[in-house]
């Protein structure tokens, strides 16, 4: 069973934006999805459709099964929601935000306050449970959208953004949260702007263009398209432009090298080695998946 099916969504705003244009994809169970595109390009637009906040103007969606027209709570209710925008009341504690939301999907508080102690604890934030929501960082605040999400134990996760306003250690610790509860068999859609994100986390990209999918395949899939790779290194030794790494100059220390399909970086430093070219540090100019973006969906 898919746990989100969208048919033909259209949505045309009375202004006469034409956001969404016959959108069409299946969201497969336990699968982990990216949701990619350009600033305008309709994710904000479907992930509202999805969770309420907008109304399509035509197509059909089911979340697992249940179709959202006919039975919008209960389809709604296999769904959890990380918006991009805080959207909890300041003047709640910590506590109480996950266990109220809870009992609005009728958990028991008892059942409900065992799953908040776990969630808080996991996410890092039970030393904060007494706190009015207010007092927490940003950082904070985006741990506890993520367990509020949780609380009634949804089978379909939304994520808006997920790591927006984090650093990069939280970053990489609410990753593996979200890899954790992937693996209990939680379907997971997120939308970001971090496309390494996309690359660390998901299976599956579908990206978007004005409203439209333009790409909807396997990450991996799509990787092998490049055609070629680009470094980004630095030496302190000279070095000629061009030859077979195409190399160019960007400083005095500082080149970049780009590497056609089946070269590996490890080869290029072998050569430079027996050319008695130290090289102190090498990157990738961008991340892989970032170049299949820039190709298809701006």
């Amino acid at each position: 069973m898919h746990a989100i099916t969208l048919k033909n969504i259209e949505k045309k705003y009375a202004t006469g934006t034409h956001a969404l244009k016959g959108i069409s994809f299946n969201l497969e169970a336990g699968s982990m999805t990216a949701l990619l595109g350009a600033n305008g390009a309709g994710k904000t637009t479907l992930i509202g459709i999805l969770t309420g906040l907008v109304r399509k103007t035509s197509g059909q969606i089911t979340v697992s099964g249940v179709d959202l027209d006919a039975e919008p709570e209960r389809a709604r209710a296999f769904i959890g929601v990380v918006p991009q925008e805080f959207n909890f009341s300041i003047f709640e504690k910590v506590e109480d935000i996950l266990i109220d939301q809870a009992g609005y999907y009728g958990v028991t508080r008892s059942i409900a306050k065992e799953r908040t102690e776990n969630l808080l604890k996991e996410l890092g934030l039970w030393e904060k449970r007494h706190a009015y929501s207010r007092t927490l960082s940003g950082g904070m605040k985006r741990r506890l959208m993520i367990a509020r999400a949780l609380v009634h134990e949804p089978r379909i996760l939304l994520l808006d953004e997920p790591s927006a306003g984090v650093d990069v250690e939280l970053r990489r610790g609410m990753w593996e949260f979200i890899r954790k509860i992937h693996a209990q068999g939680t379907t997971i859609l997120l939308t970001t702007h971090y496309l390494e994100e996309a690359e660390e986390l998901c299976e599956h990209v579908v990206m978007m263009r004005q409203g439209e999918v333009v790409r909807n395949a396997p990450v991996q899939e799509l990787l092998k398209e490049l055609t070629a790779q680009s470094f980004v290194f630095t030496t302190n030794q000279p070095l000629k432009e061009g030859g077979p790494y195409r190399l160019k100059q960007k400083n005095a220390t500082t080149w970049e090298a780009s590497l056609s399909a089946g070269t590996s970086v490890t080869k290029m430093i072998q050569d430079l080695s027996e050319q008695h070219v130290m090289i102190n540090d090498i990157r990738p100019k961008a991340n892989r998946l970032e170049e299949v973006f820039i190709e298809a969906a701006m």
